[in-house]
């Protein structure tokens, strides 16, 4: 496994907010050649390409070097994933890390009439410039992109799983996400958005989740009466029985779970409740969520997703 960094413009964002820098990790075979030597550029391992393409979104405030962990797994088992790190004001005098949102795109007008994502259409730009020369020329599948993401992130993977908006995209992934709506953007309380269900959705939870059960007030609920925002998005914002999107709900995980290590001079990580349980076991099964997903979507199976549905850390699965 080894890595390149890039970075790519961001369509219609103001300076300097108008750019992302992107890490690509991808699987390497070294041929301790010259230019290996000389500049640390290993060859990508061609015998299991092309490769799909896993893009993970950050939550805010969270550092894409907490996602190395999970890049690094992916792309150990043949899927290029790309982390990457953006600063935006998405809204006025709140400057953060951020997977790219306009606010503007999920009022009650607005909300699956346009892309909400605002890094998503740059980004998708890089594995199709790798793929026409350097190191991963010819080594990707750049119509198998997976939208992933974690927190704020993950909801911006949901909402944008597209393939009207995004052709290339074929999947989307999140953990402790949901698609409530935010009553300070006009919707009605307890509203639950209706998500694109064209393609196979994997949403992860944990149940331990402090950040979502300490956040509800955003969307017309107080915290005693929390509902479980997860599970209502699976339920209510998803409107296809295909067979293909997953509610995974991993015990003793919390919001934070993904993020390891986490940095915790920003962000809310003071909202989260502890893990219970080992947390390396933890992370392993969500290793093992993505990987499977992944490997589902690009075959048209489900095989790999029901092998792990009675594992022992898994409080609740459902399929639909």
């Amino acid at each position: 496994m080894r890595a390149v960094y890039r970075a790519c413009e961001i369509p219609g964002a103001a300076a300097p907010y108008d750019r992302a820098f992107l890490k690509i990790f991808y699987p390497a075979l070294p041929d301790n050649g010259e230019e290996q030597r000389n500049s640390g550029l290993v060859p990508a391992d061609t015998r299991q390409a092309p490769y799909p393409v896993l893009i993970m979104m950050p939550g805010i405030n969270v550092g894409p070097e907490s996602y190395t962990w999970l890049a690094r797994a992916l792309a150990m088992q043949g899927i290029v994933t790309a982390t990457y790190s953006m600063i935006g004001e998405e809204m006025p005098g709140y400057v953060s890390l951020t997977p790219g949102l306009d606010l503007a795109a999920i009022t009650p007008e607005s909300f699956g009439t346009i892309p909400s994502g605002t890094a998503i259409a740059g980004i998708i730009t890089a594995p199709e410039k790798e793929n026409a020369a350097g190191v991963l020329g010819g080594c990707i599948d750049t119509g198998r992109i997976i939208l992933a993401g974690h927190s704020a992130g993950g909801s911006v993977a949901l909402y944008n799983a597209n393939p009207n908006w995004f052709p290339q995209v074929t999947g989307a992934i999140a953990y402790g996400a949901h698609a409530a709506a935010s009553t300070a953007l006009g919707f009605d309380e307890n509203t639950i958005l209706d998500l694109p269900s064209e393609l196979p959705l994997l949403l992860i939870g944990g149940t331990r989740d402090g950040v979502i059960a300490s956040s509800v007030h955003r969307y017309g609920s107080s915290e005693e009466k929390a509902p479980d925002r997860v599970l209502q998005t699976f339920e209510k914002g998803i409107n296809a029985d295909r067979g293909d999107s997953y509610l995974v709900i991993v015990r003793g995980a919390n919001h934070f779970s993904l993020a390891s290590p986490l940095d915790e001079s920003t962000g809310r990580h003071f909202l989260d409740e502890p893990e219970e349980g080992d947390n390396e076991c933890i992370r392993a099964l969500l290793s093992d969520l993505f990987i499977s997903f992944v490997r589902d979507v690009c075959s048209g199976s489900t095989q790999c997703m029901r092998k792990l549905q009675d594992h022992e850390l898994i409080s609740t699965y459902r399929c639909r």
